[in-house]
């Protein structure tokens, strides 16, 4: 028998989970997820991408401590890890020749750049196609980024 602090947790709302909820949700979806979450997951809400979801849960898998969905006063960020101060976009795709797009991402990046946040924007095909790859460059920068914050302190 596992010890408390040997508990399963449910990546999303870090409720504890028993062994059998466990094993059914890593080997039906590959990630540890309670019932009500497992329901989420499979309904994925409309107004947030795929893309990003799997992405925050990859992130969360490697010990990442993102948030999905976060408003930042301007608008909702798909994805934000908070004590690193960045923010991470998945972008759907979309024609950079629209100028009020382009502008609109700029600004917003702008925004959260004055509260002290970079914005990482990252294309959806590229979560698609190569999730573990982008969690894991992802997962370093995170790592690199908070060692040269620790270094200038």
């Amino acid at each position: 028998m596992k010890s408390y602090d040997q508990l399963y947790h449910c990546l999303h709302c870090h409720r504890h989970l028993d062994e059998i909820v466990f094993k059914f949700s890593t080997g039906r979806y590959k990630y540890s997820l309670c019932i009500p979450c497992q329901e989420w997951y499979t309904k994925k809400p409309i107004h947030i991408s795929s893309e990003a979801i799997e992405l925050y849960l990859s992130l969360r898998l490697r010990g990442v401590p993102a948030e999905l969905e976060k408003f930042d006063g301007y608008k909702t960020i798909d994805i934000v890890v908070a004590n690193a101060k960045i923010n991470i976009e998945v972008e759907r795709p979309h024609l950079y020749d629209n100028n009020v797009k382009a502008l609109t991402d700029m600004q917003q990046s702008l925004h959260s750049f004055r509260k002290g946040y970079l914005t990482l924007r990252i294309p959806n095909a590229l979560v698609k196609e190569n999730l573990e790859e982008t969690a894991n460059s992802i997962t370093d920068f995170l790592k690199l980024s908070k060692l040269k914050i620790l270094k200038a302190i």
